[in-house]
């Protein structure tokens, strides 16, 4: 997916089209995994990976457990950055990635409860037992109390009341394109205001990698 000479000069002040190049449709079961870095109580960065669920024209969506050390972050201090390798993500070059920043909100419910019915058994299962209480377990236990889960449910999981997601509305987008024949490079896209129309709209510019 590496762009011609001609794809760069076709280049907009609309990310859409680069974000519909280089990530997979909503519909498509193999989720890029994403990393999230929030600020902590004491305002120091933290970061872990979490699956991109969904995106649209609106931002990027991530989703987990209610009680857990992000939400606790993201409600105290909303500022998040997303970085997006896609490395495994099919169709895509493994050189790209893409970096998010913006400011997380709760998702909502309809693309919560749609987002945990696209998730495998595997994922559905573990939004019910990934609790501080399972992980105490020794680890026979916790085989056998999540064989008897599964087999409790084989008919399939409903969200559990602590499954809960985040919308990221982003204010920058950098595309960072690699290269094995030549340097790397970034376009970046900034929402801003413009004051002539009073719009809300994109900024565009082509930066060193």
């Amino acid at each position: 997916m590496t762009m011609s000479t001609d794809e760069w000069d076709a280049l907009t002040d609309n990310p859409m089209p680069l974000l519909s190049a280089w990530l997979p449709g909503n519909d498509d079961a193999a989720r890029p995994l994403m990393t999230l870095a929030t600020l902590d109580e004491n305002g120091a960065p933290d970061a872990r990976s979490v699956l991109l669920s969904e995106w649209d024209a609106d931002g990027f969506y991530w989703h987990t457990d209610a009680r857990s050390r992000k939400i606790a972050q993201v409600t105290a201090a909303p500022a998040v950055a997303l970085c997006i390798p896609l490395l495994g993500v099919p169709h895509a070059d493994a050189k790209h990635q893409l970096v998010v920043q913006g400011v997380a909100e709760p998702a909502p419910q309809a693309e919560q409860d749609r987002a945990y019915a696209a998730r495998p058994p595997y994922l559905q299962q573990l939004a019910w037992q990934n609790t501080p209480e399972f992980a105490a377990l020794p680890q026979r236990e916790r085989i056998t109390a999540w064989a008897e889960f599964a087999a409790a449910h084989a008919d399939g999981f409903t969200a559990p009341d602590a499954w809960t997601g985040c919308l990221v509305r982003p204010h920058r987008l950098t595309f960072w394109f690699g290269s094995e024949h030549t340097a790397s490079r970034r376009v970046e896209y900034t929402r801003g205001e413009d004051s002539t129309a009073g719009t809300i709209g994109w900024k565009r510019q082509i930066l060193a990698g």
